[in-house]
């Protein structure tokens, strides 16, 4: 009879933020948001700062994973309440970040994650909240959530402790994608009507679409 009783979960955030945007040609995390044209005096705030403060709302503490440009995006990260942690090899791609943020957040006490990309805009809230309700209720089979919009897998994914250690313990080359396809038994895939989970910001053209989009 308690089968279906909530797990009750405490979520860290992870943003991995410690790519080189070689093909934005400047720091995606620096980005502003709401999108705006080139030459439009900043309004609002940026992606990472965005992004935090999405993430702060549903989670004990936010995290963010730099390499290469943590003195650019440590005052952001630090005035919106964020700790940050330093990928001393970023060059070994993605996924490494990923184990340094997620062994950072096994580290302060927490055994689930709620983790996403600098390079997305932030999801809504409701898209948030949504998201934690579909892990707190599934079996302890599922180890972890992800959004789905229109048949696209995006962020942010939840992770409980199963699939974190399952990343942990994948070497530095792996990818998150072929690690969750090694457990698809254990992921659930929620349909979501948030089209920013799904949505990837890494070049110029990609940014001015968000600006025309926000227009609209």
């Amino acid at each position: 009879m308690f089968r279906n009783m909530p797990r009750f979960v405490s979520f860290a955030g992870v943003i991995l933020a410690a790519g080189e945007s070689s093909r934005m040609g400047t720091d995606k995390g620096l980005l502003p948001w709401p999108p705006q044209a080139a030459g439009q005096a900043p309004q609002g705030e940026t992606f990472l700062s965005a992004v935090i403060r999405s993430l702060s709302l549903s989670t004990d503490f936010v995290v963010v994973v730099a390499g290469q440009n943590e003195a650019v995006l440590a005052p952001v990260v630090y005035a919106n309440g964020a700790s940050i942690v330093v990928n001393p090899e970023p060059s070994r791609g993605q996924f490494s970040s990923l184990q340094v943020g997620l062994q950072d957040v096994l580290n302060r006490g927490r055994d689930a994650a709620m983790i996403t990309l600098v390079d997305r805009p932030p999801v809504r809230p409701a898209t948030v909240d949504l998201l934690r309700v579909a892990f707190a209720t599934a079996p302890a089979t599922i180890w972890a959530v992800v959004p789905e919009f229109s048949g696209q897998h995006g962020h942010p994914l939840l992770a409980g402790r199963e699939l974190i250690e399952a990343f942990l313990q994948a070497p530095a080359t792996a990818n998150a994608r072929d690690i969750e396809h090694q457990h698809q038994e254990h992921i659930r895939y929620v349909a979501v009507s948030d089209p920013f989970v799904a949505l990837n910001v890494n070049t110029p053209e990609d940014y001015a679409a968000l600006v025309e989009k926000a227009k609209g």
